[in-house]
């Protein structure tokens, strides 16, 4: 805990149970001792004040690889950070930095203002009763032998975005893939062409109508002998009767 911050008491049981969950994940690969609240059990660096940061990572040969300090809401600050970060980040050791998923941008600030050589900075929040952790910072190489990233054995929840989501996955070197030539996709095939639509009949012209002429009356041509007779009747004079002896 720093000597210069008193921390509510509900924010304090947070902060050691974060360094007790950290305690159990990084003790696979490290010894690993710790200093919450007011304890002051690990020591690292030389000189009559030393340092007593959270967790203290230590390899088999009792050599110090790692200091970890886990901060809250309230320990995100400057004058936090200039009387404990920025000796954390002299040692010869590897500095990590806890902070709440809220304090992510202040931190960075500080870190950038003060020159503060931060190996990984981490995210925690809380998700019903379980935390989860999230890399968001990393700069030089990892902690040696591989040890492993701290993780929850809570269920994965849904989270906002793709992010949070792909930075909990352990952060590990992967295997050289061969480049595969990707052969050029085929060209889409084109659409069948849609048949335009016949154009609408025009509708056929009224058929006129059509009056049937009347058949013209066949001239009644005269018998030619009546003809005649009715001719010679008028030329012929008439006949002047017999005498009678």
């Amino acid at each position: 805990m720093s000597p210069i911050l008193v921390r509510p008491v509900r924010e304090q049981l947070e902060h050691d149970r974060v360094i007790r969950l950290l305690q159990a994940k990084y003790k696979r690969k490290f010894d690993v001792a710790i200093n919450p609240g007011n304890e002051q059990t690990a020591p690292v660096g030389t000189g009559p004040s030393p340092w007593y940061p959270d967790l203290v990572l230590q390899e088999r040969g009792r050599k110090i690889v790692g200091v970890v300090e886990v901060e809250t809401a309230e320990s995100v600050n400057n004058l936090e950070a200039m009387s404990q970060w920025v000796a954390f980040g002299k040692l010869r050791a590897q500095f990590h930095l806890y902070v709440p998923a809220s304090a992510i941008d202040s931190t960075r600030r500080l870190c950038a203002d003060l020159g503060i050589p931060v190996a990984e900075i981490w995210a925690y929040h809380s998700i019903g009763d379980q935390l989860r952790f999230t890399l968001v910072q990393k700069t030089g190489p990892g902690l040696p032998k591989g040890s492993p990233e701290p993780r929850t054995s809570a269920p994965k929840a849904a989270q906002n975005g793709s992010a949070g989501r792909a930075a909990e996955k352990t952060v590990a070197a992967k295997p050289a893939v061969k480049k595969v030539v990707a052969k050029p996709a085929a060209p889409p095939a084109k659409a069948a062409s849609v048949a335009k639509p016949a154009p609408a009949a025009k509708p056929a012209p009224a058929a006129k109508k059509v009056v049937a002429k009347k058949p013209a009356p066949a001239p009644v041509k005269a018998a030619p002998a009546a003809k005649k007779a009715v001719a010679k009747k008028k030329a012929a004079p008439p006949a002047k009767p017999a005498k009678r002896r």
